[in-house]
């Protein structure tokens, strides 16, 4: 066991100089790895009360599940989380299609869709007493086309635009309300109608549809609307889809709606995209009254530039590591994995080359003795040595001394015991030949 030790100390002290090569190789790894992704984002989510603020709260849930702290900005809506992205003031953001348009090619650049979260649906609530066909019946009413930047009134203001009634041309009688404010308004009888963005199963539309003072209306001309505002979708709407006891619609209806979008700013972590995206695919698995199970998360529209991890996400769904490993491991791995293989490749010949190298340095501790050998064997042979051999005798008999002391390994051992019967057989070379010189002198 003694010996073992010994050979593994000497292999260990043997091969020594590949441990700065490796140290240097693995501080390199190290140094120019990507960061870690951070484990917190800001997103913008638009008010307390509206369908936005209320499937962030379901995103952020799940994403604590993963360790992943995601937090909550209000704001104004569509077009004051957009300012927000800008400004790097949140990292993620909901937006509605069609607001994207609204920003400069430069600062539009500068964002990327994640992708889309589900269809936002518009909404037309109006009086018992009000009939409606167009929306030119609506310019003689009291009518709240949504508040100041929301995605309520850039819809509604899309749709007059489309029938050449821009905001100069609005009625005294528009007004710009929305919310909660609009629907307490219009079941009191202080609106005749208001137009209402946001998904089916938003709080406050479903106080509107089980309101018995108000009735929800289908619009028409559907397709020409789609062909000049290609962002919005066309939504059927079966009877009583909303409200079964109150029959809200009272009749299958067709409406348009945006899709809300998951927005990205440059301050966004690309890494990131597959979390994101795959907790929000697990808070729509099951739908919605009007979105089929499992359609969304689906791809942004191509008025946004998409991020290669999303495209990846859709295309062939999480990272191989993802779906095994947390996320904050998997996503460690995955980095260093990309730099550990070049790593491996430049490892392997200078592991190959240890044994090489191991096998000569050992060898060189037997070797370099035979120098010595060999000088006195060619002054032997060219007759230079000096007549009185003592002084190389001792010489050798120093050298064989200093030779018990030299450690090979075992499997060395029988080069060492050569070198130590080498070095004796010149010796009694030298013993010889000195003798043959004394008698030579001494019969003379």
């Amino acid at each position: 066991m003694r010996r073992i030790l010994r050979d593994l100390k000497i292999m260990l002290m043997t091969n020594l100089w590949i441990v700065p090569v490796v140290a240097a190789l693995v501080g390199a790894l190290f140094y120019f790895v990507a960061p870690p992704p951070p484990m917190h984002a800001r997103m913008a989510t638009g008010a307390p009360s509206g369908g936005y603020h209320a499937f962030a709260e379901r995103l952020r849930d799940e994403l604590e599940k993963q360790g992943f702290t995601l937090e909550l900005v209000q704001s104004r809506g569509s077009q004051d989380n957009l300012t927000k992205l800008e400004s790097n003031e949140v990292q993620l953001a909901l937006v509605q299609s069609g607001q994207e348009l609204n920003v400069s090619d430069e600062e539009r650049e500068k964002l990327a869709g994640l992708g889309v979260m589900y269809r936002e649906p518009l909404w037309l609530f109006t009086s018992r007493k009000v009939k409606f066909e167009h929306l030119s019946d609506l310019m003689s009413l009291r009518l709240g086309v949504g508040t100041e930047n929301s995605g309520t009134l850039a819809v509604t203001s899309a749709l007059f635009e489309a029938n050449r009634i821009d905001s100069t041309q609005y009625p005294a009688t528009w007004q710009k309300v929305g919310g909660s404010r609009a629907a307490n308004a219009l079941i009191a009888g202080e609106l005749d109608a208001a137009f209402f963005v946001g998904p089916a199963e938003n709080a406050l539309i479903q106080r509107l549809a089980a309101s018995p003072d108000v009735r929800l209306v289908s619009l028409r001309r559907t397709s020409a609307y789609l062909a000049r505002l290609p962002y919005l979708s066309e939504l059927q709407v079966g009877e009583g889809m909303l409200d079964m006891a109150q029959n809200t619609p009272e009749s299958d209806i067709v409406t348009l709606g945006p899709v809300a979008t998951l927005v990205s700013g440059e301050s966004f972590h690309p890494s990131l995209t597959p979390l994101i995206l795959e907790a929000a695919r697990t808070v729509l698995k099951n739908g919605s009254l009007l979105d089929p199970a499992g359609q969304y998360p689906a791809r942004p529209p191509l008025s946004l530039k998409t991020l290669s991890e999303a495209d990846y996400y859709y295309d062939k769904g999480l990272p191989i590591l993802q779906r095994y490993l947390p996320f904050r491991i998997a996503s460690l791995a995955d980095r260093y994995i990309i730099l550990a293989i070049p790593l491996l490749v430049l490892l392997f010949p200078l592991f190959k080359a240890i044994g090489p190298i191991y096998q000569w340095r050992i060898r060189a501790r037997i070797y370099r003795w035979y120098k010595h050998l060999r000088e006195i064997d060619q002054r032997l042979y060219k007759g230079t040595l000096p007549n009185d051999l003592s002084a190389e005798i001792s010489r050798l008999e120093q050298l064989e001394d200093e030779l018990a002391r030299v450690e090979v390994p075992l499997s060395y051992s029988n080069e060492l015991y050569e070198l130590h019967m080498h070095l004796r057989y010149m010796i009694e070379r030298l013993q010889s030949y000195q003798q043959r010189e004394l008698k030579s002198q001494e019969a003379s």
